[in-house]
Formats: structure tokens, sequence, C-alpha cells
């Protein structure tokens, strides 16, 4: 069902409700006072009547499947407001108490009365029905909302963890460098170390040379 339908249907079941009780209460008084509340129920009456040309125009707005089942209420917002016209045309009459004594002898106007009645309990349900919808819609934005932050909240973790990640794969390719450089370095010792061997090798054997030349000499003098 439409939000917007369900909002205007809240309103004229309140609107309705308050209408009735005011009816009630003008038909026991008399005066200047009754013309207050006599004009109070009309101005409730209009805005009753606006609210329900604004469920029609959303009514026929929606999809054939949803508007047939709204309009069906919608019939049944109108007799109750007719209904709610002719209490407020009958209080507003003069002698409208000995009127209305005369009106509940007459059977039609006990079964108007018992329509009315039972067309009112049904606003009341249905009232109370929407109350309820209304709740479970702010439970739904509630935990809607919750799970939103939850969600944010992983994001900001993944997203931590990424930068951590960011972090340590830096680190390793510092390392991964040092390594290369420090591989070089020992390449380039070893290359030393091997020309170093040869120069060594040259002098003992230039060494050696010498000495066994000095011995020749020694032993054939």
């Amino acid at each position: 069902m439409s939000e917007v339908f369900e909002g205007y249907e809240r309103q004229y079941c309140e609107a309705s409700a308050s209408l009735s009780r005011k009816c009630t209460a003008a038909s026991a008084l008399d005066g200047e006072k009754k013309k207050q509340k006599l004009s109070e129920i009309q101005s409730g009456v209009e805005e009753a009547e606006s609210l329900i040309r604004k469920m029609d125009l959303e009514a026929r707005s929606l999809q054939p499947s949803v508007k047939a089942g709204l309009l069906a209420k919608l019939r049944e917002y109108k007799s109750d407001l007719n209904n709610i016209k002719s209490e407020l045309k009958r209080i507003s009459a003069p002698n409208s108490k000995q009127a209305t004594r005369e009106e509940l002898l007459e059977a039609g106007m006990a079964d108007t009365l018992a329509v009315s009645t039972d067309q009112r309990g049904r606003l009341m349900m249905t009232t109370e029905r929407l109350n309820q919808s209304t709740d479970r819609i702010k439970e739904s934005r509630r935990t809607m909302l919750e799970t939103e932050d939850l969600g944010v909240s992983i994001l900001q973790d993944l997203h931590q963890q990424r930068q951590s990640l960011l972090h340590a794969h830096t680190t390793l390719h510092g390392v991964d460098d040092n390594i290369g450089k420090s591989k070089k370095i020992l390449a380039a010792m070893s290359k030393r170390m091997d020309r170093n061997k040869w120069i060594i090798g040259g002098i003992i054997a230039t060494l050696v040379l010498a000495i066994l030349l000095i011995l020749y000499f020694k032993i054939t003098h």
C-alpha cells in the first residue's frame, strides 16, 4: 500500500473519531456554546473532505491491483463522512433535541446509526492497524540505520587493514631491495677475494722462487 495513502487514511480516521465526539457533545449544548461547537465541526468536515479528495487522487495514481482495494476503502470513508454531515445537519436544525427524539423513533434512523457505529468501529480498527504499521516502519528504519552504521564500521576496518597490508608490502619491498644490495656487495667481495687469492698466490710463488734462487747460489758458490 502507498505510504502517502496510509498517512491520509490515518489522519481521516482520527478526524472522523473527533467529529463523532464533537457531534455528541454539541447535541447536548445550547446557545452560543453550541454555535461554537458547530463551527468547529463544520471546519473539521471540510478538512475531512480535503483528506478524502487527496486519498482519491493518490489511489487513482496507483496500479490497478492496488487501486481497487483502496477505492473500496474510500467508499466506506465517504459514506462515513456523509453520516457525519447528516448528523451535523440534524443537530444544527432548530429544536434539534426534539427532532432527535422523533427521529430515533424511526427505524430508518436507527439502522443508519447502527451502520455508522459499525463503520466507526472499523475506522478505529483501521487506525490501530495503521499505527501498528507505522511502528513497524519505524522499527525497520531503525534496523536499517543500525545496519548502515555497522556497514560503515566494517568498511573503515577493511580500509585500515588495507593500509596495514600496503605498509607491510612497502616494508617487504624495502627488505627485498636491501637483500639485493647485500647480494651485490657479497658478490663484489667474493670477486675481490678471488682476485686477492691470485695476487697472494703470485707473491708466494715469487718469494718461493727467490728463496730457491738464493739457495742455489749459495750451494754453487
